[in-house]
């Protein structure tokens, strides 16, 4: 059917839009999933940092999407799952199946996930572009996840997707205030 992304930095409001793109569906006789990965160990549901919530399913590969026939699949935190991962939605929207993905565009280096890549290929209906308030600046110009440790900011060493534990803290910042290496 069609495709709907919903990406930016943390922070920016993209479990939110995804939620409310969603939950009205609870209300219609639409069969719908929302999967989110396990490497996602922040929230048991998806959740998003306003208070909303959704029960969804945590896998490790969105092939469990193929399983069942939906009218509308959610994803949210894609740019958690691999990249091989998005023939998993090309065949959903080859089964004219309804798919709504959000997550981020860009990791710490300010490099364009490869999930990102193959999804926009794929010629989405429409993409969502969020900004955040910037946590340097404080202005709404957020386009950046900047990732710190011990309030240094990360520039090498960690793999793209940094896991969201508590060792590493996610920040969105402006241009302005990104700090390069």
């Amino acid at each position: 059917m069609d495709l709907t992304l919903i990406l930016g930095p943390m922070k920016s409001g993209k479990t939110l839009e995804l939620i409310s793109r969603i939950s009205p569906l609870k209300y219609m006789p639409v069969k719908f999933v929302l999967f989110q990965p396990e490497r996602n160990v922040r929230d048991a549901e998806v959740q998003s940092r306003a208070g909303a919530m959704l029960s969804g399913r945590k896998v490790q590969s969105l092939k469990e999407a193929l399983l069942e026939d939906w009218d509308v699949v959610g994803i949210d935190e894609v740019h958690m799952f691999s990249p091989e991962d998005v023939v998993v939605v090309e065949k959903l929207l080859q089964k004219k199946t309804r798919v709504i993905i959000s997550g981020l565009d860009l990791d710490y280096k300010r490099k364009i996930f490869d999930t990102i890549v193959r999804l926009i290929e794929l010629g989405p209906k429409e993409i969502i572009y969020k900004r955040a308030v910037c946590e340097k600046c404080l202005e709404y110009n957020g386009i950046y996840t900047q990732v710190f440790k011990n309030e240094e900011p990360v520039v090498e060493g960690p793999p793209s997707v940094v896991p969201d534990d508590g060792s590493y803290q996610y920040k969105p910042v402006c241009r302005e205030c990104f700090i390069k290496s």
